[in-house]
C-alpha cells in the first residue's frame, strides 16, 4: 500500500514538472541580465553588470526547464522558495572561445555578455556556468532577483527602434522570433538595410528544414542606424563609429567578424518582438560569425553573402559545429576521448543519439570516402580536426559555402530544435 503511494506520489510529480505553466512563475515580461565574463586560461569569473526588464517575453514557454542543446555554458532559474527548476537555456560565448587562443595563457580579458530569461513572479536564484571542452563546469555563480528591486532599470518602454515586421508567423504566441539589426547603415541607407534583410531571409527559408517549417518564424528588421557605413577593419587602421563598433580581425582572425558590444546590441532591440538575433553588416569585405544563443553576425555585400549568413544562423541558432578541418587552421577543439554536445559531430565516444538513426545498414564506421556524395556514414574530418573527429556526410552548408544545403543530419538536428520551441 505504501509502495502503491510513493508510486502515484512520484507520477504526480513528474506530470506536474512536465506540465508546468509559463504562466505559474512568469510574466509576460523579459528579464535581461548583463554579466561580465572574465579572467585567463587559468582562472574564470562571472559577475553581474545590471538587469533590466522589457515589455513582451518571445522565448518558449513550454518545456521551460529543458535544454535542446547543451551549449558551452548554460543559465538556470530556480524558484527560491522551492528550489524547483522552472527555466533553463543554454548558449556560447566569445570569451569561451578567446580561452582557446595563446593570449589567455598570459593575459586577463573581460567581456561583455547578455541572457533573456521570462520576467519571474517571485524570488528566483539564478546560475550562470561556463563550460570548458571536455563538457566539465570550469567557472559557476549563483545571485539572487528579486522582481521588485527598484534598481531593475525599465527599457523598451519609449523610444522604441523603428523596425518592419518582414515576415509574420502563423502563430505568434508560439513560434521563433528572429530580429535582423542593421550595422554600418546610416539612417539614409536603411532601404538597403531592409533590401538586405529580405535577401537573407529568403536564402534562410531557401534551405530545408526551414522552408517546410517557415511559418513557425516571426521575423522583423530593426533599423539601428550609424554615424557611419560599413565596420572597422583593425589590419587597416580602420576604425568606424557604428551602431554596434564591430570589426575583423577578431583575435586576430582577418575574416572572423563580430561584435564585443552586446550590452548595445540588446539596447537597440528593447522593446521589440526578438530572441534570435542576426547582425548584417555592410560591407563587402568576406567575414562573419555566429554563436550559440548570443548573435550571427555576417557581411552583406560580398558574393558569398547568401550562404555565409545561413552558415552562421546554423551556429548561433541550432548550435551546429563547423564540418571544415585544413592543416593551416587546426585547432583542438574538441577532445578525442570526449563526445562533443554538438549534433553534427562525434568522436565515436557516445555516437548514441546523433545521426547513427539515419545511417543505412552494413555502413562501416567509421566511413571510408565515396563517390556517393549523398551517403549518410561517419566520414573523419570536422571540427578544425583532419583527424579523430567525424562528420555525418561528405558535404554541408556547415563544411562549404559551395555546397546548396544543409546535410540530411544537420537537417534532422535543426528539425529537432524547431520542434522543440514550437510543438
Amino acid at each position: 500500500m505504501k509502495t502503491s503511494l510513493i508510486a502515484i506520489l512520484c507520477a504526480w510529480c513528474t506530470l506536474s514538472a512536465s506540465g508546468q505553466s509559463f504562466d505559474t512563475y512568469f510574466t509576460d515580461r523579459t528579464l535581461r541580465i548583463d554579466y561580465n565574463f572574465s579572467g585567463n586560461v587559468d582562472h574564470q569569473e562571472i559577475a553581474v553588470d545590471e538587469l533590466e526588464v522589457s515589455p513582451g517575453w518571445y522565448g518558449k514557454r513550454r518545456r521551460l526547464a529543458e535544454l535542446p542543446v547543451e551549449g558551452n555554458g548554460q543559465i538556470t532559474v530556480k524558484d527560491h522558495r522551492s528550489g524547483r527548476v522552472i527555466y533553463r537555456n543554454s548558449f556560447s560565448t566569445l570569451f569561451q572561445e578567446w580561452l582557446s587562443y595563446p593570449e589567455a595563457q598570459h593575459s586577463k580579458r573581460a567581456f561583455e555578455n547578455v541572457f533573456l530569461v521570462p520576467m519571474p513572479k517571485d524570488t528566483v536564484d539564478i546560475t550562470v556556468d561556463l563550460r570548458n571542452n571536455r563538457r566539465e563546469v570550469m567557472a559557476t555563480m549563483t545571485h539572487r532577483v528579486v522582481p521588485t528591486d527598484i534598481l531593475i532599470r525599465h527599457i523598451g518602454e519609449k523610444n522604441v527602434t523603428p523596425y518592419t515586421t518582414v515576415q509574420k508567423a502563423a502563430d505568434t504566441t508560439n513560434c521563433i522570433h528572429i530580429a535582423f539589426v542593421a550595422e554600418g547603415y546610416r539612417q539614409e541607407e536603411m532601404s538597403i538595410f531592409l533590401r538586405d534583410t529580405r535577401t537573407a531571409v529568403e536564402a534562410l527559408f531557401a534551405h530545408e528544414p526551414f522552408k517546410g517549417l517557415r511559418d513557425r518564424f516571426n521575423i522583423i528588421a530593426v533599423q539601428s542606424p550609424s554615424q557611419e557605413s560599413g565596420t572597422s577593419e583593425p589590419s587597416k587602421g580602420i576604425w568606424k563609429n557604428t551602431a554596434l563598433h564591430s570589426h575583423f580581425d577578431t583575435f586576430y582572425s582577418d575574416r572572423y567578424l563580430t561584435t564585443l558590444n552586446l550590452k548595445d546590441l540588446h539596447d537597440w532591440l528593447a522593446g521589440t518582438p526578438y530572441e534570435h538575433i542576426i547582425v548584417l553588416v555592410n560591407t563587402e569585405k568576406y567575414g562573419g560569425g555566429g554563436i550559440l544563443n548570443s548573435y550571427n553576425l555576417s557581411m552583406t555585400h560580398h558574393p558569398a553573402f547568401k550562404p555565409v549568413v545561413v552558415h552562421e544562423f546554423g551556429h548561433s541558432f541550432a548550435g551546429l559545429a563547423d564540418e571544415y578541418a585544413y592543416e593551416a587552421e587546426a585547432i583542438p577543439m574538441y577532445p578525442h576521448d570526449v563526445e562533443p554536445w554538438e549534433q553534427n559531430l562525434t568522436t565515436l565516444v557516445n555516437f548514441t543519439g546523433k545521426w547513427e538513426n539515419m545511417i543505412p545498414k552494413g555502413t562501416p564506421i567509421p566511413t571510408p570516402p565515396s563517390k556517393d556524395m549523398k551517403q549518410i556514414g561517419v566520414f573523419e574530418g570536422g571540427g578544425y580536426s583532419l583527424k579523430g573527429v567525424y562528420r555525418g556526410c561528405q558535404d554541408c552548408r556547415m563544411r562549404t559555402n559551395e555546397n546548396p544545403e544543409f546535410c540530411p543530419v544537420c537537417r534532422q538536428a535543426i528539425t529537432r530544435l524547431i520542434d522543440f520551441y514550437t510543438k
